[in-house]
């Protein structure tokens, strides 16, 4: 997946570039609206993460810009303004999030992974995710381990799309809880681990093979198929 990060701010970008860079993004940066607006023309990138305060060009200019080029890329608007009018006209200019500063890195995580999937479903790039003997019909919803047809609700099969989107990839508690039930889930709760725990007993109960893995102190992954074998604990 690549991206595009269009941040002035060299403390706000070495992070931003760090923290996705870690997750496995590959990730270009413009530090200005103008060379941001080029870039966004020039590759077609998976989503676009723009600052609105920006020297060269106003981030909702560049926005606005991209639109009515025909780029529909996502874009993550980020703001230091709070004010309601801010976000609305952001929105109605073509931005499909907004994030105001300053923010977790996790929950920005989550709105990547949102804008992704609601863009990979609107396209119809995928419509089966299958990792080792596990698919997932996105349309259908129909969830299959091997020749079976297991019956999932809607939070746990939200949970295993994300898992099974980048498998051996780790997701933390707070980034499940904020991608499934919203950000503004309580972070304290332990129903991430719950529903984990139904996910178990569903699909590697009594299986030689067992797909979800703790890993203890930082979260949850769907093993890889070239993990191998482990029991999950």
């Amino acid at each position: 997946m690549s991206l595009l990060v269009v941040e002035d701010d060299t403390r706000v970008a070495d992070f931003l570039l760090r923290g996705l860079r870690a997750e496995g993004y590959g990730v270009d940066h413009a530090e200005n609206g103008q060379d941001g607006h080029d870039l966004a023309l020039q590759v077609n990138y998976d989503l676009i993460i723009l600052d609105l305060m920006l020297p060269g060009m106003h981030g909702l200019d560049v926005c606005q810009e991209l639109r009515k080029a025909g780029v529909l890329t996502p874009i993550i608007m980020l703001t230091a303004m709070h004010t309601l009018e801010d976000r609305i006209e952001g929105l109605r200019l073509g931005a499909d999030d907004y994030l105001p500063k300053p923010f977790a890195f996790d929950e920005l995580l989550a709105r990547i992974d949102a804008q992704l999937r609601r863009n990979r479903r609107f396209e119809h790039v995928q419509k089966i995710i299958e990792v080792g003997d596990l698919s997932l019909n996105l349309e259908t919803l129909d969830f299959h381990r091997a020749d079976e047809l297991i019956d999932l609700t809607a939070k746990e099969l939200a949970i295993l799309e994300l898992l099974m989107r980048s498998p051996g990839k780790v997701f933390s508690r707070e980034r499940i809880l904020s991608n499934v039930w919203g950000t503004n889930a309580d972070p304290l709760t332990n129903i991430v681990d719950v529903y984990i725990g139904k996910l178990r007993k569903k699909i590697d109960a009594d299986q030689k093979e067992s797909y979800l893995k703790t890993i203890r102190g930082r979260g949850y992954k769907i093993l890889a198929k070239e993990e191998g074998s482990a029991r999950s604990m």
